[in-house]
């Protein structure tokens, strides 16, 4: 059995094939659900709506907690960390993390950075040990055999590597290296551009993606044999 992690970030609930204004980034993650479970209706899949129900910010109670070793943690330590053990739990459990994030002002929404800040955790997903010999850091995940699929959208067009503006993407390079940090490597990415348009050219790059999640579903799925 596969367990895949369906995590959305965007603000807006609702997908915009079914609602005025909805999201894209939604759009897109629940057709690759849909479609996966369509082929593998055996599989397994957690829901984590981070753009409607956000993680709580790193806080300082939460820094002196996470970097406190495990055995001298004190009972509220153990409750500043809960959050962040539910979270990393979650990606610990799945095999595919599945991720709707849209750009906002050429990033990732606040409320997935907050997602980011409380998985990307010393002891829990990387490992630091200031006396090791070369690299004092080192990816706790990194033969746990995941991938992540980032579902993304744009108001403007041209940010994908070697385009008008790539330099100011920041959210695939930005998940890259946070999800890379912890062992998380292989990844891949599809996203609708022209959001600010709307006009064909929206509606070409909405159709071009739906087609490259559907092929990307098939791949993931002939994959495993």
């Amino acid at each position: 059995m596969t367990t895949l992690l369906h995590l959305d970030a965007s603000a807006r609930s609702g997908r915009s094939d079914r609602q005025l204004h909805g999201s894209h980034t939604r759009r897109l993650s629940h057709r690759f659900v849909e479609q996966w479970l369509q082929q593998r209706p055996g599989d397994r899949v957690l829901v984590r709506d981070v753009g409607l129900q956000p993680p709580s910010p790193v806080s300082g109670a939460w820094i002196h907690a996470a970097f406190t070793a495990a055995a001298q943690r004190e009972p509220w330590m153990e409750e500043a960390l809960a959050e962040s053990d539910a979270l990393i739990d979650e990606i610990l459990a799945a095999d595919i993390l599945l991720l709707g994030v849209p750009m906002y002002n050429f990033s990732a929404p606040a409320q997935f950075k907050a997602w980011i800040d409380n998985i990307v955790r010393v002891g829990r997903t990387f490992g630091f040990d200031r006396q090791r010999q070369g690299e004092p850091y080192w990816p706790l995940l990194k033969d746990a055999g995941k991938l992540a699929v980032v579902l993304s959208s744009r108001g403007d067009y041209g940010y994908a590597t070697g385009q008008r503006m790539a330099s100011m993407n920041h959210v695939e390079p930005g998940i890259r290296s946070a999800l890379g940090y912890i062992g998380i490597e292989r990844l891949h990415s599809i996203a609708v551009e022209y959001d600010e348009f709307g006009d064909a050219r929206l509606e070409e790059s909405i159709a071009a993606a739906e087609e490259e999640v559907s092929r990307l579903v098939g791949s993931l799925i002939a994959g495993l044999g």
